[in-house]
């Protein structure tokens, strides 16, 4: 039996501080999830670069990173996205998304997706973990706390989808459906430097306004994210463990 082989689809630009520290996101994935032996692919999808249908069998697993597009826009990678989920749906390819990748997921599956009603949620956020087997089988407690970093949410998702997780602030957290597909709004791969360094870029862009700012980083110092059991979850989750 060959070693196991996944994939990155890369929805974001590296900012310099995250490829100065952890060889871009690819690396920060790689870091959380990646094990001895195992083969780890990037394609920087939202540069059009897509691996090839007669290769995406090979791949044991996908992971969808976070984005600053929106995941219900329609550029051209956007669209060429969701007909890839679709076929690694049909493939029952495991496929795990993150924050925009939990949100192109569910549009993928046919939810819908958009700004979300309560504002930008920036910090620690802690999640409420619904009954579900994926946390049974993992002896996971009821709350974690997850770093965010998202102005767009899941609104809706069809009834074939399990939603798994809530917050105060998001209503779908978290969803699973069949065995094959997760997705998560938070960042468990996050550290707090790179939130941190995330922070000043958006003030500095003026996407937030100094209080918002402030705030996250208050809510940053004073909450410790569950980074070791959302790195146990995503794990068993990616490579069949549960």
């Amino acid at each position: 039996m060959g070693s196991k082989k996944f994939a990155v689809l890369l929805c974001a630009e590296d900012s310099d501080y995250v490829k100065k520290l952890y060889g871009g996101y690819f690396g920060v994935f790689v870091q959380m999830l990646g094990e001895e032996g195992e083969t780890w692919d990037m394609f920087k999808v939202s540069k059009g670069q897509f691996p090839e249908d007669n290769k995406i069998g090979e791949y044991d697993g996908f992971v969808i990173t976070g984005s600053s597009n929106d995941a219900h826009g329609n550029d051209l990678w956007i669209c060429k996205l969701v007909v890839l989920l679709k076929k690694l749906d049909a493939m029952k390819k495991k496929v795990l998304g993150i924050c925009f990748g939990h949100q192109i997921l569910g549009r993928a599956l046919g939810g819908k997706t958009g700004r979300a009603t309560s504002g930008w949620d920036i910090g620690v956020t802690q999640v409420h973990l619904q009954s579900s087997k994926i946390f049974a089988s993992l002896k996971m407690p009821t709350f974690l706390s997850v770093i965010e970093c998202h102005q767009d949410e899941v609104w809706e998702l069809p009834p074939k989808v399990e939603v798994i997780a809530r917050s105060n602030k998001t209503g779908i957290e978290m969803f699973k459906y069949g065995d094959h597909i997760m997705g998560i709004q938070g960042h468990p791969e996050y550290t707090k430097d790179i939130l941190l360094n995330l922070i000043d870029r958006l003030l500095n862009r003026n996407l937030i306004k100094e209080p918002l700012a402030e705030e996250a980083k208050s809510k940053l110092e004073a909450n410790e994210p569950d980074r070791e059991a959302w790195k146990k979850l995503c794990t068993s989750f990616l490579k069949g463990k549960l």
